[in-house]
């Protein structure tokens, strides 16, 4: 039996792209749960499709906060920080938006005085990370985004009550994976949201991952209106 190498059906990262999303839109129809959501949410539900495959997992998980997507929109048309709590958030952000709106992203979980203070007050780097994150930047506008460490969501959410930040300039994009307090720090996160009004994002239970968080965030950057307001930014 002779072995025949074979070339890609489709050869063009663009058209992949296209492709991609046609199939996830057209495979949609199939599950009634995608009606309940609105246009905005639908392209951010196709984004974490896109990155995982996963229908029914992020249909039957994903949880908006009202208004959720549009708070997020202004926050980063006004220079929000990002603070996120793994590197690989900051390594997967497109240059290409964090140049066109100005957005620094933050994550102090490999800096010097995040080892001292994990150490010191017996927590996780990601935890005495945000800890610092916020306080060094409580005045300006931000975006806590979590993929992977969910002691990050409950030392964000405590930092912002501590240091009495104005909520109304915070958003949590909330996606750890795994098993150890993972559901229970989203449920948190999700209480804080509801019951401060919070702009917030979060994949319930145990799924989600980094590149969630980067997908849910790129899907945001390109529902931004440009600034004439007359059409929907078409940024890559």
């Amino acid at each position: 039996m002779e072995f025949k190498t074979e070339e890609p059906p489709i050869n063009i990262g663009a058209d992949i792209s296209i492709r991609s999303f046609e199939m996830i839109e057209e495979e949609l129809k199939d599950y009634p749960k995608a009606d309940e959501f609105s246009f905005e949410q639908k392209e951010v539900i196709s984004r974490l499709i896109h990155t995982t495959t996963c229908f029914n997992e992020v249909l039957e998980n994903i949880y908006f906060s009202p208004n959720a997507i549009e708070k997020i929109q202004n926050l980063l048309q006004n220079k929000a920080k990002i603070i996120v709590d793994v590197n690989m958030i900051k390594v997967g952000l497109s240059d290409f938006y964090l140049k066109k709106y100005e957005t620094e992203v933050v994550c102090y979980i490999n800096e010097p005085f995040t080892y001292e203070m994990a150490e010191k007050n017996k927590t996780t780097r990601s935890y005495a990370a945000v800890v610092e994150a916020i306080k060094k930047h409580k005045n300006e506008p931000m975006i806590l985004a979590c993929g992977n460490a969910p002691t990050f969501i409950y030392a964000a959410i405590n930092t912002l009550l501590e240091e009495k930040v104005d909520l109304s300039k915070v958003a949590l994009l909330l996606f750890p994976v795994g098993f150890v307090n993972v559901v229970e720090s989203k449920d948190y996160g999700r209480r804080f949201c509801d019951f401060f009004d919070v702009a917030g994002i979060i994949m319930q239970g145990r799924f989600g991952s980094s590149t969630m968080t980067v997908a849910t965030l790129h899907a945001i950057f390109k529902l931004i209106k440009d600034y004439d307001g007359s059409e929907k930014y078409n940024g890559k």
